[in-house]
């Protein structure tokens, strides 16, 4: 997800970019892709053994597309040596575009896809349609493979919560890798708090108490980017998690009738409405978009800002030397919440698949093996500032105070960690309809929480409804 810059970033986690350039050439994409081509084009599998568990051929060529975003190809280049190293017979094809669909359709259309692909940035293909014509390999022999650092574990049992169901869209095949780990939550300075001799606020009535002290200072409690109001769910949607439970999150995930009538909603809804009607939300807010909002944060403007891990490399431009950039769980309601405070909203992004088609899919999934040892995961958090999937591998590193403060509400989360699938199973419906047509409207003052409610139903209803859709449930 971090791997993008500005609105390439975003659409990792909405995909609404890619489907607006996708929206007439994907017909042609999806009957190439019902139509099929010959499957017999594999290169022949190698011998298993302990060193080569997936039983790589070591000869064969790999072909590997790297999205050229914001993470930059450096850790995936450094990646592909280990490959070569590993495997010296092997010629890899390595290269990276911005325009993931415009130069990666051809080849799904004639049946010659790469053997791995970071599917990213604003022309990132709709995984909905990749998964739904069965266009993708099932990683589950990658999962199922020891890992590279402890061969007593499985890969499966080294990924951070959330990766594998992430990948899953239909049972329990899993399509999809997302090697970075995004953390979702309320970001703040720790300096600004200081100033006001505050620390962050763990229930609603002392961030109210805190907004109130610093508006009398002159300094907003809360802006965000108005012109993509679903940037409001990274904070909001885990905090209705832990008011009412994971459930109800599932439940809007699942599409369900009256999921959005909730108790947790309307509570969730009313307290960040509060927010609005208090005037503790930075005036001309619903006007500036992300990198506004994020500048007059880190100029002291605001002190709260919901967000994901991206946020440090894309507002490193103006965040001071001395801001100290922190990420913390949503506050928690009152003491009757169902879930303890430091539950949070974690998940992965920068999403890798391995084609149905590809000549060398066991070539892939190796490389990804690769990417997730701890070598691996240290070279990249080292150059992009940002977790990846590997459940550690920052040891030895000096992280910033906006990793240390991921890092750390991970493991205060525990086993508490969300992973609201709305984002990525219904673009449209989360991104346009939800996010803009009623949470951003509530937020800006044009409709009232019970008004933004009934309208986030009737949207998913609507889309419940919609045979055109896909849809997809938890397990």
């Amino acid at each position: 997800m971090g791997s993008t810059s500005g609105i390439d970033r975003r659409s990792l986690i909405k995909r609404s970019a890619a489907i607006g350039l996708i929206s007439v050439p994907t017909m042609s994409f999806l009957s190439a892709c019902a139509s099929g081509e010959s499957a017999d084009n594999k290169v022949e599998k190698g011998e298993k053994s302990t060193d080569n568990p997936l039983g790589v051929n070591a000869s064969a060529p790999l072909d590997f597309v790297l999205f050229d975003g914001g993470f930059g190809v450096e850790y995936a280049e450094d990646a592909v040596k280990v490959y070569e190293k590993t495997y010296p017979k092997a010629k890899v094809k390595f290269g990276s575009t911005q325009k993931i669909q415009s130069e990666l359709q051809p080849r799904f259309n004639g049946g010659t896809p790469p053997d791995l692909i970071d599917n990213s940035g604003a022309e990132q293909m709709d995984m909905g349609v990749l998964v739904g014509k069965d266009q993708l390999t099932d990683l589950t022999p990658l999962l199922d493979a020891p890992s590279i650092d402890d061969p007593s574990k499985k890969v499966r049992d080294i990924l951070r919560p959330g990766i594998v169901e992430m990948g899953q869209y239909d049972g329990d095949a899993c399509y999809i890798l997302n090697y970075a780990y995004t953390v979702y939550g309320v970001w703040y300075s720790q300096t600004a708090l200081d100033k006001l001799d505050a620390e962050y606020p763990e229930d609603w009535d002392a961030m109210l108490a805190l907004c109130a002290k610093a508006k009398k200072k002159g300094i907003a409690g809360w802006t965000y980017a108005g012109k993509y109001p679903y940037y409001i769910p990274f904070s909001l949607y885990p905090f209705i998690g832990k008011i009412g439970g994971r459930d109800v999150l599932d439940a809007i995930d699942n599409l369900e009738p009256n999921a959005w009538k909730h108790p947790a909603v309307k509570a969730g809804f009313e307290a960040y409405y509060e927010l609005y009607k208090k005037g503790y939300v930075l005036k001309g807010t619903p006007g500036i978009d992300h990198v506004e909002s994020q500048t007059a944060w880190t100029q002291g403007k605001a002190l709260f800002l919901p967000n994901g891990s991206w946020v440090e490399n894309e507002a490193a431009g103006t965040t001071p030397d001395d801001f100290e950039m922190k990420v913390a769980a949503p506050s928690s309601l009152d003491s009757s919440d169902k879930l303890p405070f430091g539950t949070l909203w974690a998940s992965g992004g920068e999403p890798f698949i391995v084609p149905k088609k590809a000549k060398n899919p066991d070539g892939g999934m190796e490389q990804l093996r690769i990417m997730l040892s701890e070598n691996s995961s240290k070279n990249f958090t080292g150059k992009v500032k940002s977790l990846t999937a590997l459940n550690g591998g920052t040891d030895g590193l000096e992280l910033t105070s906006a990793l240390k403060s991921a890092v750390a509400a991970l493991e205060k989360a525990g086993e508490n960690i969300l992973n609201p699938r709305l984002q990525d199973w219904y673009v449209e419906l989360q991104k346009q309809k939800i996010g803009v047509g009623a949470i951003g409207e509530m937020m800006a003052g044009r409709m009232t929480p019970a008004e933004a409610m009934k309208k986030c139903q009737e949207f998913a209803d609507a889309a419940a409804k919609d045979d055109s859709i896909k849809h997809y449930r938890h397990k």
